[in-house]
């Protein structure tokens, strides 16, 4: 088990290194602007399978290299189809590179077999769906709810909000939140809540000068107060299934 999970920290370092240590900016461009004319691409490709070989140090798995400089390519090849770089296709880029990195690694460990029963045996663990449904919880229909409930007072304090906020910056705030405050429960870290909860008073009603401060700062507390309030009993349920 100790040289399998040294095989997969090699292949992952060898992909960390590729694509955001020694690729500057300017052949990321170059391969956007000229796609498969340009050399970077099959440069950043070859690089991606001589440095897994150098990592994993076995010359006798060169075939490796070659499968990941291969993918590496064709990945990158397609992102660079879209005309948007954004972050749904960064991480979807990573996914996908963390996909074959992970196929490589089952294939040099001989893994394959394993990958039934060990999905198998997270999904009979109760504390494993318990902690996986409680995230999912807060994070989707915990915030379908808090919008529903606050909806009454959205249109008196949207147009404030749109001004001087970024866009559907609340909402990712609201699921970080939650999923602090539940990784804080689940780990016993209760008074780790209340500090969390001080910083984001300080941060969200520092200022209180603008037009309509008061009906904003009650709305953001409103829907912090019923944030924190169902993650804390999602969390002690799941410590309940989980302990």
């Amino acid at each position: 088990m100790e040289n399998s999970m040294l095989i997969l920290l090699q292949l992952l370092l060898a992909h960390i290194v590729t694509d955001f240590v020694v690729q500057p900016t300017k052949w990321v461009v170059h391969k956007r602007e000229h796609k498969t004319k340009s050399i970077y691409l099959y440069i950043h490709a070859f690089i991606s399978g001589f440095l897994s070989l150098l990592f994993l140090g076995k010359l006798e798995w060169w075939y490796i290299a070659v499968f990941i400089s291969i993918t590496h390519f064709f990945i990158d090849l397609w992102k660079l189809q879209f005309k948007k770089d954004d972050l749904k296709m960064f991480i979807s880029d990573q996914v996908l590179h963390l996909l074959i990195i992970v196929i490589a690694w089952l294939f040099l460990t001989s893994n394959f077999e394993n990958i039934i029963p060990f999905i198998s045996s997270i999904f009979s663990s109760e504390a494993v769906l318990g902690v996986l449904i409680g995230y999912l919880l807060i994070i989707f229909p915990a915030g379908f709810l808090i919008g529903k409930a606050t909806k009454r007072w959205q249109n008196e304090v949207e147009d404030d909000l749109r001004k001087n906020s970024l866009d559907a910056a609340g909402r990712y705030i609201g699921i970080f939140e939650r999923v602090l405050v539940l990784t804080f429960i689940l780990t016993t870290n209760f008074s780790a809540i209340g500090f969390l909860i001080a910083a984001k008073s300080i941060l969200r009603f520092s200022d209180k000068s603008e037009t309509g401060a008061r009906k904003q700062t009650e709305y953001v507390l409103i829907g912090t107060l019923m944030s924190f309030t169902i993650t804390i009993l999602i969390g002690f349920l799941v410590r309940h299934i989980v302990f």
